[in-house]
């Protein structure tokens, strides 16, 4: 495999190098893992903080500034990071008014966001944590217990991300982060491997001719594979899994957030025809879509792919899905 890297060794610091020139509004300590928006303690708000293995860029550095994201944590290609870098990134933000820990359901994001959350409050930081754990496909799978956490985590960073920008307090800012992963369900397709810098090569096996339904982010199977289908079947299996899930979330009626998140590998023209599918399916199905959100988002690497994700949205959510947000990765209203 051909990589634009130096080496293995070096591709997460390189990266974290090339965001600090990228985006001089950002405090990025390379050597410690830790970004930082820079005004993050003005106005005494309360504190945002995510991270999880590098590889599924832009989440979640590249969803750190105004309306999202205090800070990340990145750890190394598809690691957790370590309960010191969370700590560090508590302390750097923490204004007064608390810090809100946004986890992905991966065993060692689970174990060491827990770490931190009891170091940080024998240091007197008060600490919510929010387990995000949307994905549909598999329970209790490759580095879980229960649902994974894939494209959900965005609508909870944004949603969340605002509140606290609006001076909400943490217990306000941890309930409606919780809402949006209780009404958010997520199903993935990889139409290939992805492969790791350490690697250089296809992670799993996946034939020509054949595509994996219900697949992790980090490459875990899903729930079966199959001969390659067209967009508007692969579709089908995915918004019928969803949907289904979906069912006992109040308002059956109502609207939908809806994301179609590429894998990496998969290009715009590819997931604007699938989100036409989707849209297609969901206007069939009675589910109204309020806001649609299209591209690369959370990746798995050079994986082709996507998932699709679906958030029952009430006008709160709404009113702050719509809210400025000013990140390296999304940006509006601002």
């Amino acid at each position: 495999m051909k990589m634009l890297i130096n080496s293995p060794e070096t591709v997460v610091a390189d990266a974290l190098w090339g965001m600090a020139a990228a985006h001089p509004e950002l405090d990025v300590d390379v050597e410690r893992r830790v970004v930082v928006r820079r005004d993050a303690r003005e106005g005494g708000r309360v504190g945002l903080v995510s991270g999880g293995g590098s590889g599924h860029e832009p989440l979640h550095a590249g969803f750190v500034g105004y309306g999202m994201l205090s800070a990340a944590c990145p750890g190394e290609v598809f690691t957790s990071p370590v309960p010191e870098q969370m700590l560090r990134a508590a302390s750097a933000v923490e204004a007064g008014q608390g810090v809100l820990f946004v986890v992905k359901n991966y065993t060692g994001d689970v174990l060491n966001f827990q770490m931190a959350a009891e170091l940080a409050e024998e240091d007197g930081v008060r600490v919510e944590r929010v387990l995000v754990n949307d994905d549909v496909a598999v329970t209790d799978s490759l580095y879980t217990a229960g649902r994974r956490g894939t494209g959900a985590t965005l609508f909870v960073e944004k949603i969340a991300g605002a509140a606290a920008e609006e001076g909400a307090p943490l217990e306000q800012v941890a309930a409606i982060a919780r809402r949006v992963n209780e009404f958010s369900r997520s199903f993935g397709v990889a139409l290939s491997a992805c492969s790791t810098p350490a690697k250089q090569g296809p992670t799993f096996d996946l034939p020509d001719g054949e595509m994996e339904l219900g697949v992790g982010i980090h490459g875990e199977p899903g729930r079966e594979r199959r001969a390659m289908m067209p967009a508007r079947e692969i579709a089908e299996v995915a918004v019928s899994a969803v949907l289904e899930e979906l069912g006992d979330v109040p308002p059956a009626d109502g609207p939908v957030l809806a994301l179609v998140n590429g894998m990496g590998a998969t290009p715009l023209l590819e997931l604007y025809g699938f989100h036409a599918e989707v849209a297609r399916l969901l206007e069939a199905r009675g589910v109204p879509v309020a806001r649609a959100l299209v591209g690369n988002y959370v990746t798995s690497l050079d994986m082709a792919g996507c998932s699709v994700t679906l958030c029952r949205a009430d006008e709160e959510m709404l009113r702050l899905w719509d809210a400025p947000v000013q990140t390296a990765a999304l940006r509006w209203g601002r």
